[in-house]
């Protein structure tokens, strides 16, 4: 039986599941630019506010739908979704806060391309070893292609590294290659519902950054609180509550590697908008990395569907 099968959403759709929550992280980045012009909020307290309301969103969501008839939908024993919810949400946690700490100490180009640059391969091996997932020597191409655009892109106008600051980022990338790992474990032995799990990881994640949250300052000063107020809002809807719940459904039924080159998309939008909406320029390296990513993850979105297609013919 098919993972797709197990989990009740097909490949196809999983692979748009993952490619809208891709494009949507991206734009995460520039609204938290904004946050960070409008008032003094912290990286930490951020990430919190962002998790508190995505799951005060997905909640409302939770408890407005319809229930599913008895005998439908999924179904998992209550210790399994405490295990699956507080894994998740912990892993979630180190990877938004190292991910935020590699940025300061090292700058957003170097801690961009180690976290986003080591993730693909650390998900690879661990889906060789612990999944037994191939990538194919198309699959190892895509990759290498997603990797050397996200390079071009991150550091073609040069960048300071400093040593602090890769070590977090490859913190926060190993923390996101286990959350994705297991999620497409999850998913393949069944029983895996996207909403429960983004859920209550936020529930996880924002209980564990609340005290670093307090300490860094909860509450922000601003001189427009209306804007910042929309802002907040957007980022815990879109690129939290929607993009997080699309991201687990399609990591769930999409091997671990597709995922991770197609999540690459997030530093693609980013440098769109930072060009469209910040005033940046549009630069040669720019333009080059993001036409290599989306090449990239165009092709490994292709070959994973036409692999789908011959497993069901």
């Amino acid at each position: 039986m098919s993972n797709a099968a197990v989990s009740g959403l097909p490949i196809g759709r999983g692979l748009l599941c993952l490619i809208v929550a891709g494009a949507a992280w991206g734009t995460a980045g520039a609204a938290a630019s904004l946050v960070y012009r409008a008032s003094d909020m912290g990286p930490i307290a951020l990430s919190f506010w962002r998790c508190a309301a995505g799951f005060v969103l997905l909640l409302a969501v939770r408890l407005l739908r319809p229930r599913p008839l008895r005998g439908t939908g999924v179904s998992q024993p209550l210790g399994r979704k405490a295990l699956r919810a507080g894994v998740t949400g912990i892993g979630l946690a180190v990877f938004q806060t190292a991910y935020f700490a590699a940025v300061d100490a090292t700058g957003l180009a170097v801690g961009t391309v180690v976290t986003l640059g080591a993730g693909p391969v650390l998900i690879a091996l661990g889906a060789r070893l612990a999944l037994g997932e191939r990538l194919g020597r198309g699959g190892v191409a895509a990759v290498a292609g997603a990797l050397a655009g996200l390079a071009v892109l991150a550091l073609g106008e040069g960048a300071t590294v400093r040593p602090w600051g890769v070590l977090l980022a490859l913190v926060s990338a190993a923390a996101y290659s286990v959350m994705t790992l297991l999620t497409r474990k999850w998913g393949r032995d069944g029983g895996a519902d996207a909403a429960s799990t983004s859920l209550w990881a936020f529930a996880v994640t924002s209980l564990s950054l609340l005290p670093f949250a307090l300490a860094e300052g909860l509450v922000p000063h601003t001189a427009d609180p209306v804007r910042l107020g929309w802002l907040l809002m957007y980022i815990a809807a879109v690129p939290t509550a929607l993009a997080y719940a699309l991201y687990f459904a399609g990591a769930a039924v999409v091997r671990s590697a597709t995922v991770s080159v197609i999540m690459l998309l997030e530093p693609v939008s980013a440098a769109v908008l930072a060009v469209v909406l910040l005033g940046e320029h549009l630069t040669t390296p720019t333009l080059a990395g993001t036409l290599l990513m989306l090449g990239s993850v165009t092709g490994l979105a292709l070959a994973e569907a036409r692999g789908t297609q011959r497993l069901s013919a």
